[in-house]
């Protein structure tokens, strides 16, 4: 099926309209006609192949929402009309201990990400949410709460189960200290959560005009963590800290505000490696983590988590054909907190 897409030629070329071919939906598939689309980092570093592995042309885009149009035979959790998500993944092997235990993100075979993967129907490679369409899985597509603005929502399905699942894994929950460090599209969804878990939220940032927005957002306290006498006060107090920087930055300041068994959990990619002084882990039993996505059991979990505490993404809606400038403002953190591109825009595109 030809669809209606923004994709990029080359790591130096802007996005531009470009035609692709769905597969026409099988017994197991569900067709979305996409409403919106979220922008995450994730997909800059790609399209200008920051992480050294694009394969062009690329069409990104792993935040979607939009409404089923048709249904194959077997399929049974949706329907025709119906609301869904689309988030990091599209496929799976299905068969190893990973994806047995719901943790398809680590997939031993390898997962199949929503573009630049492997696609066994087409023998080419996966094609995002930059599109009118997208056909998926049952398996991985996602029910979205009724009650949730719909644009607002897309950032969940990657900003969302990006924080939720290691605040979840590590058990943050009411009483407990948290530490989110960054408020930018992750560090903001970070915050959300941890506080409707049930946390004292701690936000960190370098920035001191954000001190307003992460108090509006639902932190406690805000520190300049550029602040030696402010960043002391909570030496060995934290049980989890939320790392979301994805540039170089020295983690052993964060390690070593953490209590006794506190971990660090980094979810941002910084493209230089961290520098990090051991004896801040060993003298204290502290851990230091990272964390990728979740699986779809966990992201329905989410949510639904969401939905239950009305949290969605604090978003700039824009049209399809203002991309190259968003991913320009995007690198300068010129956003609060995600872009979401309105996908009826894209009819639109030349």
């Amino acid at each position: 099926m030809k669809t209606k897409s923004y994709a990029v030629a080359s790591a130096t070329k802007p996005l531009a309209p470009f035609n692709l071919e769905r597969r026409i939906p099988g017994e197991r598939d569900v067709q979305i006609e996409i409403l919106f689309c979220g922008v995450c980092h994730s997909d800059v570093h790609t399209v200008r192949d920051e992480w050294h592995g694009t394969t062009y042309p690329c069409v990104p885009g792993h935040e979607i929402i939009g409404r089923v149009t048709s249904v194959g035979a077997q399929v049974k959790k949706f329907k025709a009309g119906d609301i869904a998500g689309v988030g990091c993944l599209v496929d799976s092997c299905r068969t190893c201990g990973n994806c047995e235990g719901h943790l398809e993100q680590f997939c031993e075979k390898g997962a199949i990400f929503t573009y630049n993967s492997p696609d066994k129907h087409s023998g080419g490679l996966t094609f995002g949410g930059y599109s009118e369409s997208i056909v998926v899985d049952e398996a991985f597509v996602l029910s979205i709460p009724k009650n949730l603005d719909l644009a607002a929502t897309a950032p969940l399905l990657c900003a969302g189960i990006t924080t939720y699942s290691p605040l979840r894994h590590h058990g943050v929950t009411k009483g407990q200290k948290v530490g989110v460090v960054g408020l930018g599209g992750l560090g903001h969804m970070g915050v959300k959560l941890a506080k409707a878990l049930g946390a004292h939220v701690v936000v960190f940032t370098t920035s001191l005009n954000k001190v307003e927005d992460a108090l509006r957002l639902g932190a406690d306290e805000v520190v300049h963590s550029k602040d030696e006498a402010a960043m002391k006060k909570h030496l060995n107090s934290f049980h989890f800290i939320l790392d979301t920087v994805a540039a170089k930055h020295d983690i052993n300041a964060y390690l070593i505000l953490l209590r006794r068994d506190g971990n660090l959990t980094q979810v941002g990619v910084p493209s230089e490696a961290l520098d990090l002084d051991v004896s801040s882990l060993i003298f204290g039993r502290r851990s230091l983590s990272g964390s990728l996505i979740g699986g779809l059991k966990e992201t329905q979990e989410m949510l639904d988590f969401c939905g239950q505490h009305s949290i969605t993404s604090d978003i700039e809606l824009i049209p399809i054909q203002m991309i190259n400038e968003a991913y320009d403002r995007l690198v300068k953190g010129d956003v609060k907190y995600r872009f979401v591109i309105d996908m009826a825009s894209l009819k639109q595109a030349q």
